[in-house]
């Protein structure tokens, strides 16, 4: 059994030249099988795997950031419940809301600054073993990396976000009541 591929370009929609092709054909022989498509859906069909390669890229970007999210929530909410004693006396003692809002986001943001230089240095010097995956992109891409570091710093701040207002609206007494 032979193949052969054979591409036909139409001044008008495809369609209307499959008739007069499959009769022309039929004239020479009858025993020969057609097969139409168009070029866009040999496209599609070759680039099943890359579309599935980022879909999954990006399920699996997606739920590590929650993860994340959810661990530097719980972190901070564990911190801000361990040390209620401690912000009930501060806010006792005279310390603003917005001050404690700052401790406890400045504690967020040393978390974030961490996480940022770590994870840039396993991004960068990982990123000759992932070239291979990068369609029109280079692998130490600045635009990228810093797209990445913004989202990832928002997030972190979201998450921190809630425990650090809850840690600014104790009530004082309730907290030295606790001990």
């Amino acid at each position: 059994m032979r193949w052969a591929n054979f591409v036909l370009r139409a001044n008008g929609p495809a369609a209307l030249l499959i008739p007069s092709v499959k009769a022309a054909v039929d004239e020479v022989n009858h025993d020969i099988t057609l097969q139409f498509r168009t070029l866009a859906l040999q496209v599609d069909e070759s680039l099943g795997r890359e579309r599935l390669l980022a879909t999954l890229s990006g399920f699996f970007g997606a739920l590590a950031l929650a993860l994340a999210v959810i661990g530097l929530y719980g972190v901070m909410s564990y911190n801000v419940a361990r040390r209620r004693n401690e912000i009930g006396i501060r806010m006792a003692l005279g310390a603003e809301q917005a001050r404690v809002l700052g401790m406890v986001l400045g504690e967020v943001a040393i978390l974030i600054v961490a996480g940022l230089v770590l994870g840039l240095a396993v991004a960068v010097s990982s990123t000759r073993l992932l070239a291979s995956f990068l369609y029109r992109l280079e692998p130490n891409d600045p635009t990228t990396l810093v797209t990445a570091c913004v989202v990832l710093a928002v997030s972190a701040v979201v998450a921190g976000l809630l425990p650090a207002r809850r840690a600014a609206n104790l009530d004082p007494m309730t907290a030295l009541r606790e001990e």
